[in-house]
C-alpha cells in the first residue's frame, strides 16, 4: 500500500502548530538568556559556523570579493565575513529577545533618526515608500517603525515552510505592521494602502530573473534586481525614503534617509533603469559603510545579463 509521506489536511495543521510553538519557545529561551550570553553565544556560534558551514562561507567569500576585491586585503574579507556570521547569530537572539519584552523596553534600545525626511515625504499625502534591505536586523523593522509612530505595511515574500511563514507573520505583525505576501493582487493593496497615506516598505537587495527585474551595477558588478519599487513610484508619484536599521555597540538607530528625487525623463523603459540604479546605489552605499551588517550569503550576482543563442544544451551520455 502506498502512503503519502507528507501530511495533509489537520495532520498538517497539527504538524504545523507543534512547529510553531517549537520556534517560538526555542527562540523565547534564549531571549531570556543575560545579555552578556547572548553576546558571547553569538560570538562563539558566528565563529563556529564560519569555519564548519564551509558552503555559505564561500559565498560570502565571494560577494565580499567581487565588492572589494580590490580595495581590501584577503584579512579584511575574512573578518568581515566572520563577523557577517556573528551578527546573523545576534539577529537570532536579538529576535528571541525582542518576543519577551514589552514596548518600553524596546524603545531604549532602539532609536529614530531622520523622522523630519519622512514627515515631510509623508505631508505630500500620497503615502510613502519606504526602500530598505536585508542589512543590521531586518525583523526589527516592525516595532522601529511602531516607536515612530508610522503606520506601517511590509511587502514580502511569504516563506515556504507553513510553520515559519505562520511565525514571521506572527512577529512582523505583533506591533500593529500589516504584512501584503507578493502574490497576485499584491499592487492593488499597495496602491490602496498608498492612497490611504500609509507607508510602504519594500526590502530591493535580491537578485531577480531577468523578466521580473532591470541590470543595473551594484558594487560595479552588473546584476539583474526587481524593479517593482521604481514601477510604484512611477505610477503614483509617491515619495521614497531609504530606512536602514543599524546595529549599534548599545542598540540598534532606525535612520530615514532624504527623499530620493524621482527620475522622470518621458522615457519609461530608461526612468524604471534609473530609480532602480539610484536605489542601488543607496542600498551599496550603507553596505560599504556597514560592511558586515548587510546579508552577503546572498547570491546577488548569480543571472548573467545574457544567454548563448542557440542555448548549448550538454550531450547526454
Amino acid at each position: 500500500m502506498c502512503t503519502d509521506r507528507h501530511p495533509t489536511g489537520a495532520a498538517m495543521d497539527v504538524m504545523d502548530r507543534w512547529l510553531n510553538t517549537a520556534v517560538r519557545l526555542l527562540l523565547t529561551t534564549l531571549g531570556r538568556l543575560p545579555e552578556s550570553m547572548r553576546t558571547s553565544g553569538a560570538v562563539c556560534l558566528g565563529t563556529l559556523t564560519c569555519k564548519v558551514v564551509r558552503p555559505y562561507r564561500r559565498i560570502v567569500i565571494r560577494n565580499l570579493t567581487k565588492a572589494f576585491g580590490r580595495s581590501q586585503t584577503t584579512e579584511w574579507i575574512e573578518a568581515v565575513t566572520r563577523n557577517f556570521f556573528i551578527n546573523l547569530w545576534r539577529s537570532l537572539f536579538e529576535l528571541g529577545w525582542s518576543l519577551t519584552v514589552s514596548t518600553d523596553q524596546l524603545a531604549n534600545h532602539i532609536t529614530v533618526s531622520g523622522l523630519s525626511e519622512y514627515r515631510q515625504a509623508q505631508a505630500k499625502g500620497k503615502g510613502v515608500l519606504l526602500l530598505s534591505a536585508h542589512f543590521g536586523n531586518w525583523e526589527l523593522l516592525a516595532p522601529a517603525a511602531h516607536l515612530a509612530r508610522i503606520p506601517f505595511r511590509i511587502v514580502y515574500r511569504p516563506l515556504d515552510a507553513t510553520f515559519l511563514e505562520k511565525f514571521v507573520r506572527d512577529t512582523r505583525t505583533r506591533f500593529g505592521a500589516q504584512v501584503i505576501p507578493n502574490y497576485k493582487g499584491a499592487m492593488r493593496k499597495v496602491f490602496r494602502n498608498l492612497r490611504d497615506g500609509n507607508a510602504v516598505i519594500m526590502l530591493m537587495d535580491q537578485s531577480a530573473d531577468w523578466y521580473d527585474g532591470v541590470f543595473i551595477d551594484f558594487f560595479n558588478q552588473g546584476t539583474f534586481t526587481n524593479s517593482g519599487l521604481a514601477l510604484l513610484a512611477l505610477k503614483t508619484g509617491a515619495p521614497v525614503v531609504p530606512l536602514f536599521l543599524i546595529r549599534e555597540k548599545d542598540g540598534f538607530n532606525a535612520v530615514f534617509g532624504p527623499e530620493l528625487p524621482l527620475i522622470q525623463t518621458g522615457d519609461h523603459t530608461k526612468d524604471v533603469e534609473a530609480n532602480t540604479q539610484q536605489y542601488n546605489n543607496v542600498i551599496e552605499a550603507y553596505a560599504r559603510m556597514y560592511p558586515d551588517q548587510w546579508f552577503w550569503v546572498h547570491r546577488r550576482w548569480k543571472n548573467p545579463p545574457y544567454w548563448p543563442w542557440p542555448r548549448v544544451l550538454k550531450k547526454k551520455k
